[in-house]
């Protein structure tokens, strides 16, 4: 790879970094093919973008842009970059179901927004609910107050029918 076709790799690097709300590094050591691409499947169904990058490029990209000092002494071996857009917890689910079935895949750390959180902290992050169990939990708390006003609503709709009803049958007999 000559100079000018690593400066564009550099730069590719660097737009998936700036387009990312998180960052989830792992070491691939001992997966194989089969399961690697069940992973990107994986990924891909979530939003997430996975790729296996060459450490010194991606340690370059990643002082370009700046913030992520502490990935540097993480970049050491068969590193994988999981690139997560707006659902920052898929790539942490992810990873903690494979991890849990295989033990292969080891999660060295992640970036959050621009917080650095360790290996030790993926089962915190994989609980997590997502931005979707978020919107659907406040929607829900919006919608249930409104929900029980159109039940008292109905409920006194229904028994002012009722009385109408009752002094008809009343007047006509």
């Amino acid at each position: 790879m000559n100079k000018a076709e690593k400066g564009e790799v550099i730069e590719q690097i660097k737009e998936l970094i700036q387009n990312s709300s998180a960052m989830f590094l792992v070491d691939y050591r001992g997966v194989n093919v089969a399961d690697i691409n069940k992973l990107r499947s994986s990924f891909r169904k979530d939003g997430v973008t996975y790729k296996v990058l060459k450490n010194t490029l991606f340690k370059k990209a990643l002082q370009q842009v700046g913030g992520y000092e502490k990935f540097d002494d993480l970049l050491v071996g068969m590193i994988g970059v999981a690139f997560a857009g707006e659902n920052f917890v898929a790539p942490a689910k992810i990873i903690k179901k494979y991890n849990d079935d295989s033990q292969k895949l080891t999660f060295r750390g992640c970036y959050l927004d621009s917080a650095f959180y360790g290996a030790e902290q993926l089962a915190t992050i994989a609980s997590m609910p997502t931005k979707e169990e978020i919107i659907a939990g406040i929607i829900g708390s919006v919608a249930a107050p409104a929900s029980g006003i159109v039940g008292a609503i109905n409920a006194v709709m229904r028994d002012l029918v009722s009385v109408i009803d009752e002094v008809a049958k009343k007047k006509a007999a």
